[in-house]
């Protein structure tokens, strides 16, 4: 986990796929490592994220737009709908 006022080193979009090719061309992640003076878990988090994406200029950054998709009211609904559920499967054991 981060710390407080950590700051992280960015890279270029160039430099990553530089990175990346040289990483799937069969070069370990250690000698990257070495010769880029990158962390290995940042190499392999490149790696992840285009396998998963195609590329890396197409992933967004930050928290994504739109996850509270459900409005409160709605979801009280389904929260008491579940309770109600508990309730009666509780009653029907006893």
């Amino acid at each position: 986990m981060a710390s407080k006022g950590q700051k992280f080193k960015k890279y270029e979009l160039d430099f990553k796929l530089q990175v990346l090719k040289e990483y799937k061309g069969g070069y370990s992640e250690g000698y990257l490592t070495r010769k880029y003076l990158v962390p290995i878990g940042t190499i392999k988090t490149w790696s992840q994220i285009s396998n998963k994406y195609g590329s890396l200029d197409q992933v967004k950054k930050g928290r994504p737009i739109g996850t509270k998709s459900k409005d409160y009211k709605e979801r009280y609904e389904i929260l008491k709908k579940f309770q109600d559920f508990l309730v009666t499967k509780g009653q029907k054991k006893k």
